[in-house]
């Protein structure tokens, strides 16, 4: 007997606990949240227009954009046939027309005509809005999910009861087996309570959730951004066009100056440096052709300056002798004793003695002045004052900075009328025009020299580039900023087409180089399809 009802009592413990094991099938111990809801919403589209009308509340917003450009229309009339009459859409702040509503309350399904009227076109959409009721939307999985822990707790309990009337018939002491139905109930009741209260608040109906426009990745891999956040990401698009177009190599390339506009300061003899009235001049200075930018000051040794010391003495020695020697010689020259001509050599002997001891003076006491040779700025140089310069030492480096060129290194010789750009590190684009390649090879590769046409505000001289000149084949595809191709976290290259007013489909391409600013797709898309050009990279960062 008292086997029978260890057994009896086993059975039913298993029984009820079952209920609360099935009711968490794959240990999910709390409740999944909800999917996010959107508000209700409706588009439409013509060959220049794309509207989308979203309901918010009582009130209906709509979003016009440019068909090919995602591009926003601010001004606009937009009047709604709605079913309470025609009403005229007020324009307000972020590019956005709103219309009151109140017939929104109601749920239904409504058919709405958008007339457009811009300073471009004038268009008249049809739009379908499909207003969900908010009592029933959401509340039969809630519903379902109560019915289901109800049988299971109804089953539980009535097992529970069962056991306990089995035990009672069977058994000769009626003692432990009411004893062992009481606990039966109990337990029935506890567990009953705790499937009712884990994870869920049965007291009160949950409310409903407010519906809100969030950017997602939808199951299909597409992404869903809101007009309201396109705005805000400035979303663009473009056609795509079918085309050819030559085909490109990449060169590694830097910024070198013009030649003929760029010039070196350099100490002819080593010397100890000074600054010229006012200063060194600093970087970035503008400084013109023969302005003095610093001074050399030759040290002298001291047998130099013992030489130089005899050399005055027998000059000033000579100077003396001549200077009698002219003297003696006027008097003379009165009288006719002496010729006018011996008079007239002894004063220019005296003349040029006098300008060798003056150089000698000159020499010891005036450095050497350090020229600019062109205008232009200063690009590179620091002096310090007392610096000693060894000879042909490069103390300035004065670069025009409207006049730059490229070097690039190229393993194929290119033609004389090759068309090039170069792009830097910062995604700027720079015109180039062809200037020369060289005859020798340097490391294997030949140097080609390109001049900057476009702004070279933002270059330096130094800074490293990439050069896309044309080699005269030609391919076809579809041409796009680069701008557009984003990378996946495969490596994949992609673009994201706007396949509907609010949703995005990656596309897997494969692309060739084309210039500084595009790429080419030469496989993945086909033309006349709305690409983003502008915000791809913001629109894949969604998940």
């Amino acid at each position: 007997m008292h086997r029978l009802f260890a057994i009896g009592t086993a059975i039913a413990v298993l029984f009820l606990t079952a209920g609360d094991v099935l009711a968490h099938e794959g240990h999910e111990h709390e409740p999944a949240p909800p999917p996010a809801r959107m508000a209700a919403r409706g588009e439409a589209q013509s060959e220049a227009l794309e509207l989308v009308a979203v309901a918010e509340g009582n009130v209906l917003a709509i979003y016009l954009d440019r068909f090919n450009t995602n591009e926003p229309v601010g001004r606009a009339e937009i009047e709604v046939e709605t079913p309470a009459g025609p009403v005229t859409a007020r324009a307000e702040a972020g590019d956005v027309f709103r219309v009151a509503a109140p017939w929104l309350e109601k749920p239904g399904k409504y058919d709405l005509i958008v007339t457009v009227t811009t300073d471009r076109d004038s268009d008249v959409l049809p739009v379908t809005l499909e207003i969900p009721d908010a009592t029933t939307d959401g509340s039969a999985a809630i519903l379902s999910e109560r019915a289901r822990q109800i049988v299971l707790l109804a089953g539980a309990t009535a097992g529970g009861f069962g056991l306990a009337l089995v035990l009672v018939a069977a058994g000769r002491r009626r003692k432990h087996a009411t004893a062992t139905a009481v606990a039966l109930i109990a337990l029935s009741f506890l567990v009953t309570g705790a499937l009712a209260h884990e994870g869920h608040e049965h007291s009160a109906a949950p409310s409903q959730p407010v519906g809100r426009d969030l950017s997602q990745r939808l199951p299909d891999g597409s992404v869903f951004v809101p007009k309201a956040t396109q705005r805000i990401l400035a979303i663009r698009t473009t056609m795509t066009v079918d085309g050819r177009f030559q085909r490109t190599i990449e060169l590694p390339g830097r910024i070198i100056p013009d030649p003929n506009a760029s010039g070196l300061v350099q100490a002819s003899a080593g010397g100890r440096l000074s600054p010229p009235p006012g200063g060194f001049p600093r970087l970035g200075t503008r400084v013109n052709a023969g302005d003095v930018l610093a001074h050399v000051t030759a040290p002298l040794q001291a047998i130099d300056i013992s030489d130089m010391r005899q050399r005055q003495g027998e000059l000033d020695q000579q100077i003396s002798i001549v200077e009698r020697r002219v003297n003696r010689y006027e008097p003379l020259a009165q009288t006719g004793a002496v010729s006018r001509v011996q008079l007239d050599e002894a004063r220019l002997e005296l003349q040029g003695l006098k300008d060798r001891r003056a150089a000698l003076d000159k020499v010891r006491r005036e450095p050497e002045a350090l020229i600019a040779p062109v205008d232009g700025v200063i690009a590179d140089g620091t002096p310090v004052s007392g610096q000693m310069a060894q000879p042909n030492t490069v103390v300035f480096q004065i670069v025009d900075p409207a006049r730059l060129w490229v070097e690039a290194l190229s393993f194929d010789a290119l033609a004389a009328a090759t068309v090039a750009s170069a792009q830097t590190a910062q995604g700027h684009s720079l015109a180039l025009t062809y200037r020369g390649s060289g005859f020798s090879d340097r490391n294997q590769s030949i140097p080609v020299h390109f001049a900057i046409d476009s702004d070279v505000s933002r270059v330096r001289v130094g800074q490293f580039v990439t050069v896309f000149a044309s080699n005269g084949e030609e391919m076809r595809g579809i041409a796009l900023p680069r701008a557009a191709v984003v990378r996946s976290a495969n490596g994949q290259d992609l673009v994201y087409e706007h396949v509907s007013a609010e949703r995005f489909q990656p596309r897997p391409v494969r692309i060739e180089p084309l210039d500084g600013e595009r790429v080419l797709i030469a496989a993945g898309i086909t033309a006349d399809k709305r690409i983003v050009v502008q915000g791809a990279e913001l629109i894949d960062q969604v998940r």
